[in-house]
């Protein structure tokens, strides 16, 4: 089995705040620490009351400060949102906090709707910016060379810290870029899979070695419910196909508890779109999971996998990480 991460997008259930999310969280990842995962990331979203991960670096540092060895980051930062000078003095103030364990994945996308952006004061055109955004940050980041002059603008923290930098993606565009900076790339195949094989197949023909990484090096994410049995997980799976279903009718809310029987919850043309949408999911016991996942690592030749788990009970989330650590130990 490959190393194992998580993302976390720090959901916040029917009749709960996004304070109890918070601490779930925390909780999460030390059991994720004592498992032997090697990373777990939370995302950058907006103007959701299901997810509470909006000021992302903050979580980051609240999650780092609960644990002492797990590495901790974004899945990603929206970087269209900020600017790169701030992200580096965010990233590299918690780089000095917590030395060797951040981690700095970047996305393209708002990570939420237009008018939420322009409350956040950005311009929608800034995604085309994305690479040269890229380029700033890692030079706001970098150890000035022997015989280069300081630059007239500083991050501090932030130089010299070199915190790795990844670049997430759904589409090939991702893939280019990753692969032209010489950067690990991470796709998000648990929510958006039709380009995943596309995008591994480019990441890994054009990749370009950098002072960064030497060799490719693909993260791939997965949604995986686990339980003792099938018919459990799939109960508790549909958590998820509600929160997806809920989405494509523009109000995805607060996830909402595991239901008999999902084909009353969605209409045909949504569960075409939703299971489409999660196409890339593992459930099952223990058995039917390890050998979905033998299979997925298989057919991607992923790296490393991302193992994204949104289940309404706190308690079965932490059994459902613990089934697929055992799987990958065993």
């Amino acid at each position: 089995m490959v190393p194992l991460s998580i993302l976390d997008l720090v959901p916040v259930i029917v009749g709960e705040t996004p304070r109890d999310a918070l601490r779930k969280s925390l909780d999460l990842i030390q059991h994720a620490e004592r498992f032997g995962y090697k990373r777990f990331w939370v995302a950058e979203h907006h103007n959701m009351t299901g997810i509470a991960s909006a000021a992302t670096s903050v979580v980051i540092g609240y999650l780092a400060g609960g644990t002492s060895s797990i590495r901790v980051g974004s899945g990603g930062i929206m970087l269209r949102n900020h600017s790169p000078l701030v992200i580096a003095e965010q990233f590299g103030t918690l780089e000095s906090l917590y030395p060797g364990r951040i981690d700095l994945g970047l996305g393209r996308a708002p990570g939420t709707d237009q008018r939420t952006l322009r409350a956040l004061r950005r311009d929608p055109m800034r995604a085309d910016d994305f690479p040269q955004d890229v380029l700033e940050l890692q030079s706001f980041m970098s150890a000035v060379q022997p015989g280069q002059a300081a630059p007239v603008v500083r991050a501090v923290p932030g130089r010299g810290t070199e915190v790795p930098i990844w670049i997430l993606g759904s589409s090939t565009f991702g893939a280019e870029l990753a692969a032209a900076l010489g950067l690990p790339y991470a796709f998000a195949s648990h929510f958006a899979p039709d380009a995943l094989f596309d995008a591994l197949d480019i990441y890994r023909k054009q990749f370009r070695p950098s002072k960064q990484l030497d060799h490719p090096y693909a993260m791939v994410g997965v949604n995986v419910v686990a339980a003792d049995t099938d018919e459990e997980a799939r109960r508790l799976f549909t958590t998820v196909q509600q929160s997806f279903t809920n989405l494509l009718r523009g109000s995805p809310g607060k996830l909402q508890p595991p239901i008999a029987d999902i084909e009353e919850y969605w209409t045909p043309p949504e569960k075409h779109l939703a299971s489409r949408m999660l196409k890339h999911s593992i459930v099952g016991s223990p058995e039917t999971v390890r050998r979905d996942l033998e299979s997925f690592i298989s057919l991607t030749k992923a790296d490393e996998l991302m193992v994204v788990c949104s289940i309404y009970d706190h308690a079965a989330r932490i059994r459902s990480y613990e089934i697929v650590a055992g799987l990958g130990s065993a």
